[in-house]
Parts: structure tokens; sequence; C-alpha cells
């Protein structure tokens, strides 16, 4: 029997690493003989660049740049050596872990730190970029990252300015022409799976800001401020980009980045291509994946889904294991063959999270008792798949 392993990560508990090997574990207690292939994935958001790295045997290279507040931090991207293809995670640089929760205050963040990233790896010789934006506490538009690869930001005395957010309300004059030329010869997809514009009520500062620590008196100031800078950026380019769906992902870091070329792709399907999942999936009897909550937005192309969709395509049985799952998610029947929640009884999140490890481990081990008796029915050795009754 060959199990395809790939699930994402169950955020704020276990990386996705982590909760494959765990899976790993618990099917080869019941299981010896089982072939097993742990491909941990990611969307776009934290964890990507290991999922990543893990599949492609890339590196990370580290580098020190400028942090959220200001001061030099030591971070890292990474580095898919066949495809020679730099991946940027913005978590690694402006993410939710780089300033205590105490001291988010996005008014104050800067992503010029992106910036010099990029700069670093166009030096190191580098021409594809991977973005991932998920877990970013900035809502800058980008104007610190566009400021660190050479766009000119100017107020009305020709005054250049200084890579805060405090300082989108002044800008008055915008000029690309000394962004780094090597930037138009650069290849650069973003991994995400955010649909939202830059600004407006589904916009990046209503949506996400309060998460960051915006306060609600503060939102509406906040995207007048977003909607004034893309309007300078767009009447100086002579093109729109505020409205493109995904660039209020990272705080609007989507929109600089569909200003220098960028094209925006499923965070997913993006990884998933990326690693090959496809051939792995083919290669397997049975597939498993899951996620910390499986709700309705798991139906909209997360990670699970995709997964589910790609092994349906190929006539491969699929297993949802989640934290938790939502009620009335009829529409999962349609590509999952069953799907598990760990908890075994009502639990807090706080205990669901302490307690991952054990209730994972348990959950698959009897779904593993399970699985071998498809074994024993010659599944494992054939691949003939065992359609549940509707």
């Amino acid at each position: 029997m060959r199990i395809l392993v790939s699930p994402d990560s169950f955020k704020g508990s276990e990386s996705a690493k982590s909760i494959g090997e765990i899976i790993s574990s618990a099917i080869k207690t019941e299981i010896p003989h089982a072939i097993i292939d742990v491909t941990p994935m990611a969307d776009g958001g934290e964890g990507t660049i290991d999922a990543l790295l893990h599949a492609t045997k890339g590196k990370k290279l580290a580098l020190t740049v400028t942090g959220p507040l200001g001061g030099k931090i030591k971070t890292h991207y990474g580095l898919l050596e066949e495809s020679q293809t730099a991946v940027i995670e913005v978590a690694s640089f402006v993410g939710f872990t780089a300033v205590s929760e105490e001291r988010r205050n996005p008014l104050r963040y800067t992503t010029l730190g992106i910036g010099e990233c990029i700069e670093n790896a166009l030096e190191a010789g580098y021409r594809k970029f991977i973005f991932c934006l998920g877990g970013s506490a900035t809502n800058d538009g980008g104007f610190g990252m566009l400021l660190g690869i050479g766009v000119s930001f100017k107020d009305r005395h020709g005054t250049r300015l200084e890579p805060y957010p405090h300082n989108l309300s002044k800008i008055h004059d915008v000029d690309y022409s000394g962004v780094d030329p090597r930037i138009w010869d650069t290849e650069i997809r973003i991994a995400s799976d955010v649909k939202n514009p830059l600004c407006g009520k589904s916009g990046a500062t209503y949506i996400f800001g309060p998460q960051k620590g915006v306060k609600s008196t503060d939102l509406a100031v906040m995207d007048q401020t977003l909607k004034d800078y893309a309007d300078k950026i767009e009447c100086h380019l002579g093109k729109q980009f505020s409205d493109i769906p995904g660039a209020g992902a990272a705080g609007g870091l989507g929109f600089a980045l569909l200003t220098i070329g960028a094209k925006m792709e499923s965070g997913a399907e993006l990884i998933a291509n990326s690693i090959n999942l496809e051939a792995k999936i083919l290669n397997s009897d049975w597939v498993i994946t899951g996620e910390g909550r499986t709700d309705h937005q798991t139906l909209q192309g997360k990670l699970p889904y995709v997964i589910a969709k790609m092994a349906r395509r190929h006539k491969k049985p699929t297993i949802l294991i989640s934290g938790s799952i939502e009620s009335n998610l009829y529409d999962l029947y349609e590509v999952f063959e069953s799907m598990h929640a760990i908890a075994n009884g009502p639990l807090t999140l706080k205990e669901s999270i302490e307690h991952t490890q054990e209730l994972l481990y348990h959950r698959v081990r009897n779904i593993a008792r399970l699985l071998k008796y498809t074994d024993l029915e010659g599944m494992g050795r054939n691949s003939k798949v065992i359609k549940p009754a509707k």
C-alpha cells in the first residue's frame, strides 16, 4: 500500500512536516509494510519555504535586512537549486512573530527589508522569484519594499520620503525610473490565495487590519490613505492594479508586486506544481491531507481542496484530517472519501492545540486500522479504487 501524506500546517500548533511525520508514524504502527511518502505542503503562508525546500532539497540563504521596526534583523530566503528560483516568505521579514503582540501596530512597520532581500537575490544572479504572502503584520501597500528596489517617493517640497507608513499621506511625486533594471527581466510569481483588492470594505485594511492591531476608528483613514497612494502610482504608470484580486494580500504587498510585473497565482496550486505533487499522487493508492480548521473557505480553494481535486482527477481516494471541521460542509463529500476531526470529545481550542500530537496520532491510527483491510482486499497492490456509496 502506497500512501501520500501531504498536509498543511495546523497553524498555532504543528508544522506541516511535523503533522506529516505524526500521521506516518500512526500508519506504520498499524500497517508496517506501507510505503509512505511524507510531502509537507503549504499555500503561500508561513511554512511555505520549508515545504518547498523539503520537497526539492533546496537550501536557505541567510541575510541581514531592515526589520519591520527599522532595526536590523537576521533572516533568510529559500533557493530551489534546480530551477534557480528564490523563494521569499514575507512572514520571515515582517511576520506576526517578528514583534510581540503588545507592540503590533502596522502604522509603524516598514516592508523595506523585503526590497533589500530582492536586491540581495538579484545581486546573487537569481531571476526567478516566488513570493509567499501569508502571515504579514504590515499594511503599507508595499511602500517600503518599493523604496528598497529604487522607486522614488517625494513630498510636495521634493524631499525623498522615508519607508514608513506615516509618510504615505505625504506622497506627492512617484518615480519608477530608478527601479533596479534587473527587475524587468525577472519572473515574479505570487503564491497567495487571498482574493481581496487593495482598498474598500473588502480590501486589505478593513478585512485584515483589525487582526494586525488597527483600531476600528483608524480603518477609514488608513484605507483612504492606501487608495490615495495607489492612485498616485497608477497615474504614474498609466495602469490599474489596486482592484486586481489579491492586490490586498499581505497588507498590500500584492499590489506593489503587481506594479513590477508579478503574476498572481493560487498558492496551493503553485506550490503543488513546484514540487511535482501530481506525480506523487499518481504513484499512490491513498492520499491523506489535512489542515488546522476546515470550514467554508476550504471549498474556495484552500490547500486540502486543491490536493483532493487533483487526486480525484486520477481516481485516487483522499482522506482529510483536521483539527476541527465545521458542520454542514456536504460539498466536501464530492472530493474527499472521508473527513475526520482529531478531537475525541468537547475541547477548548487551547486544549486541542496543546494535545495535537496525541489526538492526531490516535485518530490516524484508527483510520489506518480501516485502511489495512482495503489492503487485504488487494487495493494496495493493484490500485483499484473502492467508490463509497452515495
